[in-house]
């Protein structure tokens, strides 16, 4: 093996682990804010709907600055976006532990300044950056171990957070999570960025403008869009009311905690057997499939008698279905229009996902306060399985002409 080939590979390897540790942090902190909402309204005086509100702008931002940083990551670097992303969401959570932390500057930080920070730092351009050293033949199955690091942010984090809500206190756990946001802040810098985007013939004049049009004028584009909304929807809808539900249901605290971690253990092997599959089979079909598992388990969950029984069978199902969506989804992207402009373009699809996730924390809250019950959200969680299952099966898995090789 030459020395330029060894430091390739070793520059890939610290981009891969860098990667997901960034998502472990970001994600796992991330998926904790449901566990502080009888902290939040207990000391802070903050409304399950204010709760929802907050959450649901933290999601929108979240995907409407994702764009914003996969140009960014395109066009500088990621580590350039994964940076400022860290910086914002340390202020964020400062802001969320300082003396102006009730109304409008609870809004600010746990709203606005940690949903633009997850734009960068959360799994899209991470996974975008490591999408770049890849070629098609194990792209998936990269992003898949990305993804899955996160899944164990999202098993580990609940059990700590737990533990330190009940040791130290909110505010202080707070503080702990401002020390590994700036771990991850240092370790931006060691994303890396290829010199030539790996994977398929390249068409070095293609502008952003013209990655845009080309992704707005192909049909397969608009309907994976529209498909990934769903997914945002029942992550966000779970992960912020997922507490409440189960008090509302009468079960002990600790199948809250329990939910969470089986969501992120599972999940790990959710995204692997995904990315793994997303290499060999039907991409389109494999996304078709975990939509309608998803409104399967849903059903299972509400419908069958509550216990704990089936909070943790709840757990471990959508758990294994939680993140499993993203290889394939970046996958077809990739696959598609090529890894110039990947973090763009899957930052579009990622808007709309997190448009779903706004209105799937937002609107729990909302049909809760107005009718004492979540039956409403999981109703049209159900509904939703059922259109994205749907709605994957007309995508053509074909690159675009200009990737085609004569």
């Amino acid at each position: 093996m030459s020395s330029e080939k060894f430091i390739k590979n070793k520059t890939v390897l610290i981009t891969l682990v860098s990667a997901c540790i960034i998502v472990i942090i970001s994600l796992g902190i991330r998926q904790t804010f449901g566990m502080f909402y009888f902290d939040f309204s207990t000391d802070l005086g903050i409304t399950l709907s204010q709760f929802g509100f907050s959450l649901g702008l933290q999601m929108f931002l979240w995907g409407a600055f994702a764009p914003l940083f996969g140009f960014i990551t395109d066009k500088y670097g990621g580590h350039i976006a994964v940076f400022i992303g860290f910086v914002f969401y340390l202020a964020g959570v400062l802001l969320l532990v300082s003396d102006y932390n009730t109304g409008v500057y609870f809004i600010t930080g746990i709203g606005i300044l940690i949903g633009i920070a997850l734009g960068a730092t959360a799994i899209s351009i991470p996974v975008s950056v490591v999408a770049k050293h890849y070629s098609q033949s194990n792209r998936t199955l990269a992003i898949g171990i990305v993804t899955a690091a996160g899944s164990f942010g999202y098993f580990v984090s609940p059990l700590m957070t737990r533990y330190s809500l009940i040791e130290y206190g909110w505010e202080n756990t707070l503080i702990f999570f401002a020390f590994f946001i700036f771990i991850g802040s240092i370790l931006a810098f060691f994303l890396t960025t290829p010199k030539n985007v790996v994977g398929g013939k390249i068409d070095d004049d293609q502008t952003a403008k013209d990655a845009l049009k080309e992704a707005f004028n192909n049909k397969s584009f608009i309907y994976l869009t529209l498909g990934f909304f769903v997914c945002g929807w029942h992550i966000a809808l779970v992960a912020t009311h997922i507490p409440v539900y189960i008090n509302d249901r009468g079960l002990p605290e600790w199948c809250t905690v329990t939910i969470l971690s089986m969501i992120g253990l599972f999940n790990i092997v959710g995204t692997l057997t995904s990315g793994y599959f997303a290499q060999k089979y039907s991409k389109k079909l494999i996304l078709s499939a975990i939509y309608l598992a998803r409104g399967l388990v849903i059903i299972i969950f509400i419908f069958l008698p509550p216990s704990p029984i089936i909070a943790v069978f709840f757990g471990i199902a959508f758990g294994f279905l939680w993140l499993s969506t993203v290889p394939p989804t970046m996958g077809l992207v990739g696959f598609i229009f090529g890894t110039k402009y990947i973090a763009l373009l899957y930052g579009i699809v990622f808007l709309s996902h997190q448009v779903g996730s706004f209105l799937g924390a937002y609107l729990g809250g909302v049909f809760h306060d107005l009718y004492g019950s979540y039956d409403y959200a999981w109703y049209i969680s159900i509904a939703l399985s059922i259109f994205a299952g749907l709605i994957h099966l007309p995508i053509v898995e074909k690159q675009v002409v200009r990737l085609q090789t004569t």
